[in-house]
């Protein structure tokens, strides 16, 4: 009732029945193009995503969130050091470590990095006790030599619970005939899978009193690891428990210890957002066609308006209305198709493999059941503005030629 007349006039054109079917079909092909293209994005962003969380999750379940470590030299007072840790209430647990890579030999050879820790404390830092496949944490007790493998490792190696392994490390230590390298015989006493490859391939856990008496370290450790409540705080926490103890330390945290890998990660998100972007622009263009087409039919209707005193501008906005409700309602369909089969997914999924007979994510190569998904609020923001954008810039070429048609030239044939 109080809408402005172009904005009136335009939604009538909008529900009025065309007589070119074939603007019609064209305006409709434009919804369908925006809305698979926002159904496209959302569902593969949230997927990207999704995969993205949980190789964060699997690994920082076995990494530390942050390392306080010795700068250059073992952490000898590393007690005082996980107290001063354990007063910050940003942090959930800290327990001592030593990393050292090491070359393990059992009927096959392979390098792997050998990590000695406390057994009861590593609980707090990590999911290692919960991840053990065969034997337990516990087992690892000062002066046994035994060791943990991961389960790529361990069959790698060849070896099982119960066999040996030949650990040798790159410390050289002096003997009458010269320098030798550091080796020593371990028992495997457990294996765990942690469903990342980077540590059931390349990770073995021994005690940490053991190593440093392979390693002659005394009670020194590389450092302290730290588990947060909060992630996205790691350095910051690090740097002020470094600040809080005396002597120089070298602080690093998960992100800058695996910049490269989401680095990668965030890239591929990117270009996939980009590449699947062109889907929408496709539909834009489709609706720039439609207005181009409508603008020409209605060249009478236009010529009418503007001797019945409609400025050039208000004629712009007729049409303007046109594109933008069209943009407005594609987007909307691509927002609840992309919000929809992101949700159930997984559902989809398996119903395909039950039809087909197939497994399209084989458990053994992907280390997953099921399709992870996090659809964040922020992606799908961005996603549902750059398709309004994308549509109101398409509206604006047919409306600036409408609002240029000239009523005379326009009459002059009718």
């Amino acid at each position: 009732m109080f809408k402005p007349v172009s904005v009136a006039i335009g939604l009538r054109y909008l529900r009025a029945k065309r007589r070119n079917g074939f603007i019609s079909f064209i305006s409709l092909a434009s919804i369908l193009g925006i809305a698979l293209g926002v159904t496209a994005l959302i569902t593969t962003l949230a997927v990207m995503s999704g995969f993205q969380k949980e190789i964060r999750d699997r690994m920082l379940g076995m990494a530390a969130h942050a390392t306080v470590s010795g700068y250059g030299e073992p952490l000898p007072e590393w007690r005082h050091a996980v107290q001063v840790a354990l007063r910050d209430p940003r942090v959930a647990g800290a327990a001592p470590y030593i990393e050292k890579e090491a070359l393990v030999s059992g009927p096959n050879n392979q390098p792997a990095l050998l990590r000695g820790v406390l057994p009861d404390e590593e609980g707090k830092v990590s999911v290692l006790p919960r991840k053990m496949v065969q034997g337990t944490l516990a087992q690892l007790t000062p002066g046994s030599f035994n060791i943990v493998l991961g389960r790529e490792l361990a069959l790698w190696l060849g070896v099982g619970v119960g066999d040996d392994v030949i650990v040798t490390l790159a410390d050289f230590r002096s003997t009458p005939v010269g320098g030798v390298q550091t080796m020593k015989r371990f028992k495997v006493s457990g294996i765990f899978e942690a469903g990342y490859n980077e540590f059931d391939k390349g990770l073995a856990v021994v005690n940490l009193a053991d190593l440093q008496r392979v390693l002659r370290m005394g009670e020194g450790v590389t450092g302290v690891r730290l588990k947060l409540h909060d992630m996205d705080q790691a350095y910051a926490v690090a740097r002020d428990l470094a600040l809080h103890l005396k002597g120089p330390y070298q602080v690093s945290d998960w992100s800058q210890d695996n910049a490269n890998l989401f680095r990668a990660l965030k890239m591929e998100k990117t270009v996939m957002a980009i590449l699947l972007s062109l889907i929408i622009l496709m539909g834009a263009f489709t609706l720039v066609n439609s207005q181009v087409m409508l603008v020409i039919d209605k060249q009478a209707d236009i010529a009418i308006l503007r001797t019945l005193g409609l400025t050039p501008g208000q004629v712009m906005q007729t049409f303007m209305v046109q594109g933008c409700v069209i943009g407005v309602i594609g987007t909307v369909v691509g927002l609840v198709g992309g919000i929809t089969l992101t949700l159930n997914l997984n559902g989809i999924l398996q119903g395909i493999e039950r039809l087909f007979g197939v497994q399209l994510l084989p458990e053994d190569v992907y280390y997953i059941t099921g399709l992870p998904t996090d659809m964040q609020t922020g992606d799908v923001a961005a996603i549902v503005g750059a398709a309004l954008l994308m549509a109101f810039l398409a509206t604006l070429y047919p409306a600036w030629r409408a609002a240029r048609t000239a009523p005379a030239e326009a009459l002059r044939y009718e």
